[in-house]
């Protein structure tokens, strides 16, 4: 598999019109499938494991919120780079999870071919799932590289993607106040 992709490097420097032999590049097809595997290093991890036991019981039954949470994903369409900030809420139902959890299930599945709509979902189900919470939120706010680097070449869009489940879909105020801290307004 590995050299399988550094060949498929090799072809695509060739596509382009490049020498990969020239000194510069002799290196590139490996040094950019090891790229490409730790972009994408994802689908090698499961929710279960990256978790490993860290929910904890508590009495805790107001909103815990984690903000800022930086992103770098992989748009499926281009293969080009989205960067930005996930942030998470929940209301929990007896069980809190670890904090440096929530960082890592956005890696997990940010580090996959994703699009942002998608992302957002598979973060906020993927809370729901391990900590059983009365309601999970999450906003996603992000720079495209599809949209800024080629096409349109937009440079100051941004997109912003939300995902509310249980509570935060129900109750209006509860939804309210999570965005309200969430944009520190």
């Amino acid at each position: 598999m590995s050299e399988q992709l550094t060949d498929h490097y090799y072809q695509i420097l060739q596509g382009v019109g490049e020498d990969p032999e020239r000194e510069g590049l002799r290196d590139t097809p490996r040094r950019a499938a090891d790229a490409m595997r730790f972009l994408t290093r994802g689908y090698g991890q499961s929710l279960a494991t990256l978790v490993n036991g860290a929910v904890f019981e508590s009495e805790t039954d107001e909103m815990v919120l984690i903000k800022d949470i930086e992103l770098y994903s992989m748009c499926e369409h281009h293969m080009l780079p989205f960067i930005g900030k996930c942030h998470i809420a929940y209301l929990p139902n007896g069980r809190v999870l670890g904090l440096s959890k929530f960082a890592r299930i956005v890696d997990m599945y940010a580090r996959r071919l994703q699009i942002q709509e998608d992302l957002t979902r598979q973060i906020a189900e993927a809370i729901q799932e391990v900590t059983e919470a009365r309601g999970v939120a999450v906003v996603i706010e992000a720079k495209h590289m599809c949209m800024m680097m080629r096409g349109v070449e937009k440079q100051n869009s941004s997109m912003t993607s939300s995902v509310m489940l249980g509570a935060f879909r129900e109750n209006q105020p509860t939804r309210q106040e999570f965005l309200t801290l969430v944009s520190g307004r």
